[in-house]
Order: structure tokens, then C-alpha cells, then sequence
């Protein structure tokens, strides 16, 4: 023990250890909870292993629900599209801005497209609401003036998805834009060089020398996503849905949501909570597999 109190390095462990006690507490503390999924739980009872087990009684009631499958399909579908468009469209951005010559307008550009990445889901909701009115909104103004009817964008089924995934995009895109702008500069400008002496134009250049140097960004942003497939942004959603749009923007978390918090089904919510991390676990374990066989990512 002593012997390790030596080594230069104790005072960087040693700055470890708050960040270490709160992922404790407020991480694997709460875990203990999961023992809820598996019981009939009542508070009033007075505890966790006060109530009266019910053993997988709320898993079979959840997957009875109709539902069920409704909310792991909307789930399922938002998160993919929120992945595939946030991948395209930053990458677009970032190899557009790399063309870009005048380092004060590329650095403005950056900088607008980067604000909404740090407002919350609560304010960007309340802004979004406002600009989609169907009766004030500037957008369906906008429509207006072409003689087309108004749009419930957030109360249509239709147009909720589309809503929620082109916001998602929108907020942070241009956080992913910066990451594959820095993944842009690590590209060897002998590369270039040697392009333009072939005679490749700007196109052959970004087909060629551009997008393979990004692809081990690219493909490593894109398998860390697939831990996410069943977070579709709770956030996002309970901000913008209504029982009207339940049908194609109901998701796992505003569920969980509605039938712990509201109906005070706990133990109901808590396996659907706890069968969502057990996917999720698969998945992220999948990702940093996939991860590692393609881009060479390691945790360590």
C-alpha cells in the first residue's frame, strides 16, 4: 500500500475519488430499486422488501399491454432516424465548411449552429410549440402564403416523428459538426498534394482522400450509437407530445413515465425500466465490440 502511495500517479486517483463517490450514490445506489420490478410493490408498506413478491407477474402484464409493442416499435423508429439523419447531416456540414476559406465566417457559422446544443429540451419545446401553432405559428404563416391549410405539426401522427427527429437534428448537429471537423484537420495535406498532382478536382478529392480519412470517426460515432437505440430523448418528447400523437410518439421513457408517476403502477414501470437496460446493455456492449473490430476503439 505504501509502496503505491509512491507512485506519481496516486494524486490523479486521488482526484478520482469524488466523481467515483457520486456515480456510487447516485448510479449503483438507486440500483437496488430493480427488486421493485419483482414484487407488488406498495410505499405504504414502508420499503423496498416490505411488499409482497410477485415474481415475474409484471414483466407477463407489461407484455400483455397493447401498448407495448406500439411504444417499442415508435422507440425503435425515432431513435434510428435520429441516428442515420445526425450522422448525414453534420458530416455534409463539416465537409462543406471545410471548403470554406474565410476562417471568420467558417468560425461564425460554427458557433450559430453550435448555441442550440446547450439550450434544454424545456426551452427549445416551448419555442418549437410557438412556431408551430397551427393558428399563430410563423411556419404554417409561411404555408399560408402559398394557399396551402394549416398543419398540427405536433398534434398530427404523421408530422410528429418528423418533428421530433429534424428537432433532434437541429439541436445537435452542430456539436457532431466540430467532431468531424476535428477529425478533418488530422488528414496529411500530402494527400491533398498528391490528389491534385493526378488531377483530381475538389470532388475526386473528397471521394477519395476527404471521407476515407473521416471513416474511422464516422464509424466509430456510428456503432457508439447503437447503445442508444432505446433512447429515443425523453426530454424532447414529453416536451412536445399529447395523448393525440401517443400513437407514433409514445416511446419507453415518457411510458415508464405515465405508468409509475401517474397511475402509480411501480412495479409495472420498473420492469419496463429494467427490460430497457438489459437491451440497452446488449447493445452498447455490441457497439464497443463493433467498435473496436472497425475503428480500433479502445476504453482503455
Amino acid at each position: 500500500m505504501l509502496r503505491n502511495m509512491k507512485s506519481p500517479y496516486w494524486p490523479l486517483h486521488l482526484m478520482l475519488l469524488p466523481g467515483l463517490i457520486l456515480v456510487l450514490i447516485y448510479s449503483y445506489g438507486p440500483m437496488v430499486g430493480i427488486v421493485i420490478a419483482f414484487q407488488k410493490f406498495m410505499p405504504a408498506k414502508g420499503g423496498l422488501f416490505a411488499s409482497d413478491w410477485a415474481g415475474l407477474d409484471n414483466f407477463r402484464y407489461v407484455l400483455d399491454m397493447p401498448d407495448s409493442m406500439r411504444v417499442l416499435k415508435n422507440t425503435i423508429l425515432i431513435a434510428m432516424f435520429k441516428i442515420v439523419v445526425g450522422l448525414i447531416v453534420p458530416i455534409t456540414v463539416a465537409l462543406l465548411l471545410n471548403e470554406v476559406r474565410k476562417e471568420l465566417f467558417k468560425r461564425g457559422v460554427q458557433t450559430l449552429i453550435y448555441l442550440p446544443h446547450f439550450l434544454s429540451w424545456i426551452i427549445l419545446g416551448g419555442i418549437l410549440i410557438d412556431i408551430l401553432s397551427p393558428s399563430s405559428g410563423i411556419v404554417n404563416q409561411f404555408l399560408g402564403l402559398f394557399g396551402i391549410e394549416s398543419i398540427y405539426f405536433l398534434g398530427d401522427n404523421s408530422w410528429f416523428r418528423p418533428v421530433l427527429v429534424l428537432s433532434d437534428v437541429w439541436k445537435e448537429f452542430g456539436f457532431n459538426t466540430i467532431v468531424y471537423l476535428a477529425a478533418l484537420t488530422g488528414i496529411n495535406p500530402a494527400l491533398y498534394e498528391a490528389a491534385i498532382v493526378d488531377g483530381a478536382g475538389r470532388w475526386k478529392q473528397t471521394l477519395n482522400v476527404t471521407l476515407p480519412g473521416m471513416m474511422p470517426i464516422i464509424v466509430l460515432t456510428m456503432t457508439l450509437a447503437l447503445g442508444n437505440v432505446l433512447n429515443a430523448g425523453f426530454d424532447q418528447v414529453f416536451n412536445l407530445y399529447s395523448p393525440q400523437v401517443y400513437e407514433s410518439g409514445d416511446i419507453i421513457d415518457t411510458f415508464v413515465y405515465r405508468i409509475g408517476l401517474v397511475d402509480a403502477q411501480y412495479g409495472v414501470a420498473t420492469a419496463v425500466g429494467l427490460f430497457k437496460s438489459v437491451v440497452s446493455f446488449t447493445f452498447i456492449t455490441a457497439s464497443y465490440y463493433l467498435a473496436y473490430r472497425f475503428a480500433n476503439y479502445r476504453i482503455f
